[in-house]
């Protein structure tokens, strides 16, 4: 028998797909909204190469990556096309097949590492699980092995996290953890279900650019799920786009986002803001609704004298927002924005500084007439919709709740109720419906009427569209827009999203650490910043060099 060569050998692996999809079939249960949740998929993810799925919420997207790693959800069921691990069928794969392939062939990181995480289990333990599942080491290599997996993935003091509880963790290094358990096995496929939508920019700036340096050292292929095109812009090597569980176009990153060929592309890549800032009038002249000064918040742990713990999560924030203006708080994770956002709505107790929303009239009532004037006046859209709605009570109830408690009569609430479901484009018969029958869009709508229906003077908007697709991002910035626009609202904008930023703020605040490091007019701050610490988060912004928004 002749040896084989070595060289063609590795030439045919690296011609032959990691992940090939065909013609992928997956049927919704009776009654949706389409028969199908993925129609005639098909594409291939080679060894060493990135390949991101982009569309809309509800395009099939994670749709797709849950059939490849065999997870599809209670009532999905694949009636056609096939799924190949390299040459082996997966949905001729028997169940143990499955969990045999998970983690050695195929692993998974998903979106919230929250979720993925065992909150009751060390990180360690959680990530040794994998070894002692599909390996024989002992329990002294197996440590050993998690603590150089940890040590790859730039995580400081692998001793300490390896003990450490996953609240105990930063967003960043929760999601580090959860690439380390991907990866600890080298598999052929790693599938990331958008592993950096809720992070700051210089966090999603590290773990993306760490996904590309492990794949490349282990020449794995990865299936990357995204709706941000300035992550696709900077990872991928090629693009399939899904409309609807249809496929409408694919190729390389550079021919798709420069140069597509379908309509629904192009209508995405037009809704990604970009970098420039747009061209906003001056509000220097209009009235002065909220002035906040020296605010500061401190939170003391533990107990004296050794193990007192004093954390200075805001120091002297001073900020001002006028009729019709939209100020941004800008910032790394930890930077103290939302602690800012949540003393001036005095949803937890500033321990400095003084916040008052004029006219003062509310000054001259009884301390918790007072505290009851201002909640009304100042009012918070909060990031996640399904987490701010009751389950159990209908859009209506939920609308007209915050009205009836400041002194409108039912009758009242309800008829202002269904007048902002005009104003935020929705119909007034849905206010009988429950928040599990809309999309994420629509309950965030359904978040900016409730907080209306109380007339408040400042909205506060604390990332409230960091979590939804680029194109239903640009109709909720738009609402926003017009909104301010009828009623003359100010807006208090936190956001870790530059390119959102430049575009709706007319001033900017730029924190780091509890301190405001930099302010001034949006376009100066983006466009001739003063501060490292500004440039360096405007550099982290992905996808800066694609001219997004002009296609």
């Amino acid at each position: 028998m002749m040896p084989t060569n070595t060289t063609e050998s590795a030439a045919a692996d690296s011609a032959t797909p990691c992940l090939r999809v065909r013609d992928l079939r997956i049927d919704l249960p009776p009654g949706a909204d389409r028969p199908h949740a993925v129609q005639g998929v098909s594409f291939d993810v080679m060894p060493g190469e990135v390949v991101c799925l982009l569309g809309e919420s509800g395009s099939g997207k994670s749709v797709v990556a849950r059939a490849v790693m065999g997870l599809l959800p209670e009532g999905l069921k694949v009636s056609g096309g096939s799924i190949a691990l390299a040459s082996e069928d997966l949905l001729a794969a028997t169940p143990a097949r499955r969990r045999e392939l998970r983690g050695t062939g195929v692993a998974m990181v998903f979106q919230e590492p929250m979720t993925a995480l065992n909150p009751v289990m060390r990180c360690g333990r959680q990530v040794e699980e994998m070894l002692a599942q599909h390996t024989s080491l002992g329990a002294a290599q197996r440590r050993e092995r998690v603590l150089s997996i940890f040590a790859r993935v730039r995580l400081p003091d692998p001793e300490r996290i390896y003990d450490a509880y996953p609240h105990q963790l930063s967003g960043g290094q929760r999601q580090r953890i959860v690439i380390a358990m991907a990866l600890i096995l080298r598999p052929a496929l790693l599938v990331c279900d958008e592993p950096t939508t809720a992070l700051d920019v210089t966090t999603q700036a590290e773990i993306l650019a760490l996904v590309r340096e492990l794949q490349h050292e282990n020449q794995t292929a990865v299936l990357f799920i995204t709706h941000d095109f300035g992550v696709v812009a900077d990872i991928a090597d090629r693009v399939v786009v899904l409309q609807l569980g249809r496929q409408v176009e694919s190729g390389p990153k550079d021919r798709v986002l420069r140069q597509p060929e379908a309509d629904y592309t192009r209508m995405l890549l037009n809704a990604v803001p970009g970098l420039e800032p747009a061209q906003r009038p001056s509000v220097a002249q209009r009235a002065l609704l909220l002035d906040a000064s020296g605010i500061g918040k401190t939170y003391v742990s533990g107990a004296w004298p050794g193990r007192r713990r004093v954390v200075e999560a805001a120091t002297d924030v001073s900020l001002q927002v006028r009729a019709g203006e939209t100020v941004g708080i800008v910032g790394e994770s930890g930077s103290g924005k939302s602690t800012v956002a949540r003393c001036i709505a005095r949803l937890i107790e500033p321990s400095a500084g003084n916040i008052q929303v004029l006219p003062e009239a509310a000054q001259q009532l009884p301390r918790r007439a007072q505290l009851s004037a201002f909640r009304r006046m100042v009012q918070v859209v909060f990031q996640d919709p399904n987490r701010s709605l009751n389950p159990r009570r209908t859009v209506g109830q939920s609308i007209v709740e915050g009205a009836v408690n400041f002194g409108a009569t039912p009758a009242q609430a309800w008829q202002r109720a269904e007048s902002l479901m005009e104003l935020v484009r929705l119909r007034p018969d849905a206010l009988h419906r429950y928040p599990s029958e809309f999309s994420g869009g629509q309950r965030q709508r359904i978040c900016i009427a409730r907080a209306l229906a109380c007339e408040p003077r400042v909205l506060i908007a604390d990332e409230a569209v960091s979590a939804l697709d680029v194109s239903v991002q640009a109709q909720i910035l738009k609402l926003l827009a017009d909104i301010q626009q009828r009623l003359a609202i100010g807006i208090l904008f936190i956001t870790h999203d530059l390119r959102v930023a430049s575009q709706v703020c007319d001033r900017l605040i730029v924190m780091h650490k509890g301190r405001v490091v930099e302010q001034g007019a949006t376009r100066d701050v983006v466009l001739s910043p003063r501060q490292d610490y500004t440039r360096a988060l405007l550099a982290a912004a992905p996808g800066r060099h694609y001219p997004f928004g002009v296609q």
